[in-house]
């Protein structure tokens, strides 16, 4: 696998997943639709691991970069699939935008990395104006989008300090065999929160639509995708690796406006447009350095 390979996979299959995870939780709980996604995932990789005779390490450094790397799946995910509820694909993927500047201020502190530059935060306070103008017009139409703005940007945090806290642990394994101990290492704790919130296993209201993007989910959304990230994780820095969320937003909202009949009015490409630029000038100063 090249490196351009797998950002590219990145870009498509995270464009799709916060549509997939609308639908699959439109008529599934939520803790139910995560728990059965995670479980796809760890049961085909698991069979591609012993079929590949790849190793699992079972070392300190490999069990710390596991949970490092489940945290990051189990918190961006519940709280993502939590947010479905109250707001649209299109505005979770343009939140999770914010995470290369998260993962830039949480690199400072883990890695070591140089300051924000005045040009970077200049870049972040255009993109935090962005969002705010994309969230207030989404405030005035459903008051209830607040809980969902408040769990994706909880999940971003995670997710973005999960990817700076994999890159501090000194240890080379097979991307799947990160992502596989990541999902052992998630799915308990999905499972006892499907338990705490839910419980239930009624199927008879669940719909072909949810069935089918949970199993699209399982195989490309957390397989697939997540073996690509921690590939790229391994050969790039954290914030390089977070500009991905740089592309995804486009892709996601198109997405949503003509499958899911999302409305994307002046509002949100104003201040779509403002988090893009915020985040384009943060990705240029850090090509300039580089």
């Amino acid at each position: 696998m090249k490196v351009p390979s797998a950002y590219l996979c990145v870009i498509v299959v995270s464009s799709t997943t916060p549509l997939g995870i609308v639908w699959s939780s439109e008529s599934i709980s939520p803790t139910m639709a995560v728990l059965l996604r995670m479980c796809i995932a760890a049961v085909l990789g698991s069979i591609i691991l012993v079929t590949t005779r790849i190793r699992l390490p079972l070392s300190k450094p490999a069990l710390k970069l596991y949970c490092y790397s489940g945290l990051g799946i189990f918190g961006g995910m519940m709280c993502s699939y939590m947010a479905a509820r109250y707001i649209g694909s299109g505005l979770m993927s343009l939140l999770f935008g914010l995470s290369p500047i998260v993962a830039g201020l949480f690199a400072q502190r883990l890695l070591g990395e140089a300051r924000f530059t005045a040009l970077r935060w200049v870049a972040l306070t255009f993109a935090v104006i962005g969002l705010a103008i994309v969230c207030w017009h989404k405030l005035l139409l459903n008051e209830h989008a607040l809980i969902g703005i408040g769990l994706i940007l909880l999940a971003m945090v995670i997710f973005s300090f999960s990817g700076v806290a994999i890159k501090s642990v000194s240890i080379s394994i097979h991307p799947l065999a990160t992502t596989l101990g990541a999902l052992y290492f998630c799915i308990p704790l999905f499972f006892i929160t499907w338990l705490i919130f839910d419980g239930n296993i009624d199927t008879s209201s669940w719909t072909n639509r949810s069935i089918r993007a949970i199993v699209y989910l399982g195989i490309f959304g957390s397989l697939i995708n997540y073996i690509a990230y921690f590939f790229i994780l391994q050969k790039s820095s954290p914030t390089s690796v977070a500009m991905v969320t740089f592309v995804t937003p486009v892709f996601a909202i198109l997405l949503g406006s003509q499958f899911n009949n999302e409305v994307v009015n002046s509002s949100t490409i104003l201040g779509g447009s403002l988090v893009l630029f915020g985040l384009g000038l943060y990705h240029w100063k850090q090509h300039k350095a580089e």
